[in-house]
């Protein structure tokens, strides 16, 4: 048994023991544990409120009694969930050998399950000397146990079945048209109350910027951090989310905003960030980790005074270092086993293939241990396979089960309807599923995750709409984003009245949606492109927590049209078998599985040439019996195609072009109009699908 220590009016102390890491309930009591390696002292502090300059009570750990190798612990009797709890870690200070400890700072614990911000939380006082007790962030002691998930269970929804549907957990519904009480916007409550919209549009995954814990005021003031890609807290739901303000009200909002995307068949995926933290360089605060062991999360310089950017925010998380590595799995196998998260997707995930000091690795540990860890075997996986400092992946990322964001078809794809010249093999392949990018032949290729634009970049209605960035509002000059968009202003910059140009934008938006939902891969679209959101031409909106970001509840009714489409589109798409096969589609007519016949204007005559700007080809499904026909004309004039000839039972009905207005740009197959001619004229810059339907007696 334990000795015992502390005095009768305290809780009991004990020592404690080294795992689990963080703070764990088991009889009667607490056990908390912290890793650090070159740390002389640790001192556990307890506060009564998150703002609270001092603690209510100060337990220093013994490193005779209260160390285990580097790991420091304590058990600590009578605890209750919601306890506000963090650190002090006092050690050395001598950048030069990588040691920034500041025994001054209180200090978040990694493994924290909830973290909560006060009304006095000051990032700037985590940066300057002295102590920051009533202006830091706290953890909060949570129970797991006592949360009911009643038969919530993992959806495990296929790929080839999957559309995703890329989200601001806040930005969704904080827009005052959200129609939601002022205390619901913004929050995870708000988000279950817009699942029917989802349903409706077909979508099968939410992917979630990010939802760890993170620090809004890692911005320019007066702005805010919106996008959320800078944590402090790993395990724990970032607060601001949450409509309920007590400790434990994040945590518990969170898992019920779960389970109620499983119960409308909807998955949840966390955009995890694990290549950086909040910390930035040298000149940044000391929050966590830093001030924990600062050698052992980060990458270092040869001068180990500054950090390694792999990632363009300051700083790279050592991800392949032990300690680390245990902290990222025993992160992801908590927010699926007791969060119930159904995948994640891993910002800049190739700086998780780098090695202690930046270099790549052919085998990184961290990343083989993803895809192998038995608790993660369904869920999604999904990598940025490149990061900020030149290291591009895709194609090329480890291992049998990660799939790819793919940014050769984002950007293939916006030059094809661009019209761009030398595109048209480049469409062919990205259709197909990428072969010339994903060479492994026994790779299943709807992990190829086909997307046109994502929350860093324009919107899809920008894409449209502007020639250039304007990000004037981020107050960093417009030096910030991305200066290459492949985006055509289809020519006027930004908003206009000219007729003629607006319905050429509405024809270029649903020339994109279909091109994404005819491709074999696995689709994404970005939370408004339906509706034509705009952030009127800024391309990096990550501190814009404002109209420019959220999503306008009044375009749902203003571009109707479009949404329609986009349904529409998916709709049929979703319901054939063509677009969910899980192999490849064969280019040989004869091999009787599924496959495509390419054509030009010309039947059997694809032009590959560099100046050409059209192609048409074939779906077929025969065990399915299901034909397509698409013609794709990316050319300023008006071009005449050459339509297959079908057997006399079958005849080609058109279900899309894009070039009509509405209702006559998409007609489900029962209301679609049979095609009589074998010719078919495709406007300017527009797309035509048939369907093979069996003809009427």
């Amino acid at each position: 048994m334990m000795k015992k220590t502390g005095n009768s009016n305290n809780p009991v102390q004990l020592f404690g023991r080294s795992y689990p890491l963080g703070a764990s309930f088991y009889d009667g009591g607490v056990n908390f544990s912290l890793y650090s390696k070159n740390a002389r002292k640790v001192e556990l502090f307890f506060f009564d409120d998150v703002d609270d300059p001092h603690p209510g009570r100060t337990i220093s750990l013994d490193p005779a009694r209260n160390r285990t190798f580097h790991y420091w612990h304590t058990y600590v009797r009578g605890v209750q969930e919601g306890q506000l709890y963090a650190y002090r870690v006092h050690g050395p200070f001598d950048p030069d050998k990588g040691l920034r400890f500041d025994g001054k700072k209180v200090l978040l614990d990694p493994y924290a399950r909830t973290v909560v911000a006060g009304k006095n939380y000051q990032r700037e006082a985590a940066i300057k000397a002295g102590d920051n007790a009533g202006h830091a962030m706290k953890c909060v002691v949570v129970d797991p146990r006592a949360y009911d998930w009643e038969d919530d269970t993992p959806l495990g929804t296929d790929y080839a079945i999957s559309v995703i549907y890329e989200m601001h957990a806040a930005g969704f519904t904080r827009h005052p048209s959200s129609g939601l009480s002022p205390e619901k916007r913004g929050t995870y409550a708000g988000l279950i109350e817009k699942i029917p919209y989802l349903q409706e549009l077909g979508i099968t995954a939410v992917e979630l910027l990010p939802v760890q814990q993170f620090d809004e005021q890692d911005a320019p003031a007066p702005l805010k951090n919106y996008w959320g890609y800078n944590p402090v807290g790993f395990f724990a739901p970032h607060c601001g989310y949450s409509s309920i303000k007590d400790p434990l009200g994040t945590i518990n909002e969170f898992r019920d905003m779960v389970k109620a995307f499983h119960r409308a068949g909807i998955e949840v995926i966390l955009d995890v960030v694990f290549n950086h933290t909040a910390e930035g360089d040298q000149q940044g605060p000391t929050l966590s980790l830093r001030g924990l062991e600062n050698e052992a999360y980060y990458i270092l310089g040869k001068d180990k005074s500054r950090y390694e950017d792999y990632t363009g925010t300051g700083n790279s998380i050592n991800a392949n270092h032990s300690v680390v590595r245990r902290l990222i799995l025993d992160c992801l196998k908590y927010w699926v086993m007791e969060m119930h998260v159904d995948g994640f997707r891993f910002d800049l995930a190739s700086v998780l293939s780098r090695g202690e000091k930046g270099e790549q690795l052919a085998n990184p540990p961290i990343l083989w241990a993803i895809e192998s860890a038995p608790e993660l075997a369904h869920t999604k996986i999904i990598a940025e396979a490149w990061d900020a400092a030149g290291l591009y992946q895709v194609g090329s990322f480890i291992g049998d089960r990660w799939t790819e964001w793919n940014g050769r078809f984002r950007d293939d794809i916006r030059r094809f309807v661009k019209g761009d010249e030398g595109m048209i093999q480049h469409l062919g392949n990205r259709i197909l599923g990428s072969p010339d990018i994903y060479t492994n032949l026994e790779r299943d290729f709807n992990r190829s995750i086909n997307f046109l634009t994502c929350h860093d970049g324009f919107t899809l209605n920008d894409l449209v709409s502007y020639n250039e960035k304007h990000n004037e509002g981020n107050r960093e000059n417009n030096r910030d984003g991305a200066a290459e968009n492949f985006s055509w202003n289809c020519g006027v910059e930004g908003p206009t009245a000219d007729h003629h140009i607006r319905n050429l934008r509405i024809r270029q938006i649903k020339n994109f949606f279909t091109l994404l939902f005819i491709s074999q891969g696995t689709p994404m679209l970005l939370m408004g492109d339906e509706v034509r959101r705009t952030q009127q031409g800024n391309n990096n909106a990550y501190c814009q927590d404002n109209e420019i970001s959220w999503f306008n509840w009044d375009l749902v009714h203003e571009n109707k049209n479009v949404l329609a489409f986009v349904k529409g589109v998916i709709s049929f798409t979703q319901a054939r078998d063509i677009f969910s096969y899980e192999g490849s589609l064969s280019e040989n007519s004869g091999s009787g599985q599924p496959h495509i016949v390419w054509h030009g204007v010309k039947l059997h005559k694809p032009d590959w040439n560099n100046n050409s700007h059209s192609l048409a080809c074939t779906l077929i499904h025969p065990q399915a019996d299901e034909q397509l026909h698409v013609m794709m004309n990316a050319y300023w004039k008006e071009l005449e195609f050459e339509i297959p000839r079908l057997d006399k039972k079958k005849q080609w009905n058109r279900i899309i072009d894009t070039f009509q207005s509405p209702p006559h740009d998409f007609y489900p197959i029962p209301q679609s109009q049979p095609v009589d001619d074998h010719i078919i004229k495709v406007a300017p810059r527009a797309i035509v699908l048939l369907y093979a339907v069996e003809k009427q007696k």
